[in-house]
């Protein structure tokens, strides 16, 4: 039976910190996508590591067989990948979909040119992990939105900003618009994401500039596909960056500009002391978005 490495590192944080919140706190992913782990883990062992109450969580007899184990066998595997990474000049780099709009080729390229013979591996993250990787320390830098959870943690580098627009049902009353002011969506329900939560849930329903008006869930969605089909289907609308009309098109959702709220800022993180390769990466990053507009953004500073 193979386990996946990162229901182990989940595991571990639940029995170190005893507490589901804190662990998902520790993890920078959502409560409820951590539960669900927890509970393919154990169904994938077929035992119960953890009796749940009211005061946290408590290893089982077997939880604590496994927690005494896992340290070190994570300890090893995270050696043997760097070796073997390093040996294979193999760079990981974790993204959310359409951070870097249509920079990230041309920093690839960069990166090839500065570095010969190592390769990016370029690893999408769903969006219950808004740190892309990074949290779990499945990359040791990612290219993504700010904020995040526990970005305090990590290295940061602005790249550059785009300004943010509504993505509507086609059948919308303000579809047709050239644009909209925010105030005007204050009491539409809303598309969400699992890992909506902190300053990351806070950006992206942009709580700072509704004036105190409560935010309606219309759905909660974890892929691009289920995102976009909740829109279509009525069930709310979202706000988005504006490359979105580019990377998410279809003929049931509209893209309309919105006033009155901030851009969306895209950055790459990386994890400290992560080492000379990981300083190409980044430099690479901000030479080529200093020396472009990406995309649909405009540069940072």
């Amino acid at each position: 039976m193979d386990v996946d490495t990162r229901l182990l590192r989940y595991f571990a944080a639940i029995a170190e910190e005893g507490n589901l919140t804190r662990a998902a706190h520790r993890l920078f992913v959502s409560q409820p996508s951590l539960t669900k782990q927890l509970k393919h883990l154990e169904s994938q062992l077929g035992v119960r590591l953890f009796t749940r109450s009211s005061t946290g969580m408590t290893l089982t007899d077997a939880g604590h067989a496994l927690a005494a184990r896992v340290p070190p066998v994570l300890a090893d595997w995270d050696a043997a990948v760097s070796q073997t990474r390093s040996a294979a000049r193999v760079l990981r780099v974790g993204f959310l979909i359409s951070a870097a709009n249509d920079a990230t080729q041309d920093i690839v390229t960069s990166f090839g040119r500065l570095r010969p013979g190592w390769q990016v591996d370029l690893r999408q993250a769903s969006w219950s992990d808004p740190t892309a990787g990074l949290g779990a320390e499945e990359v040791p830098v990612a290219l993504l939105r700010l904020p995040f959870p526990g970005q305090e943690s990590f290295e940061v580098r602005p790249l550059f900003t785009e300004p943010r627009c509504a993505a509507l049902p086609s059948a919308h009353p303000l579809a047709g618009r050239d644009e909209i002011a925010f105030p005007e969506l204050w009491d539409e329900p809303v598309i969400v994401a699992p890992s909506l939560e902190g300053t990351w849930r806070e950006h992206w329903l942009a709580l700072s500039e509704r004036d105190g008006r409560e935010v309606r869930v219309g759905a909660v969605t974890e892929r691009p596909d289920e995102f976009l089909s909740a829109i279509a289907d009525g069930h709310g609308i979202a706000l988005v960056p504006a490359c979105a009309s580019r990377f998410h098109a279809r003929p049931d959702v509209v893209y309309v500009p919105v006033t009155g709220v901030s851009p969306s800022e895209v950055a790459v993180a990386w994890l400290p002391d992560a080492g000379d390769v990981v300083a190409d990466f980044v430099r690479c990053c901000l030479d080529v978005t200093r020396s472009r507009r990406t995309g649909c953004g405009t540069r940072s500073g």
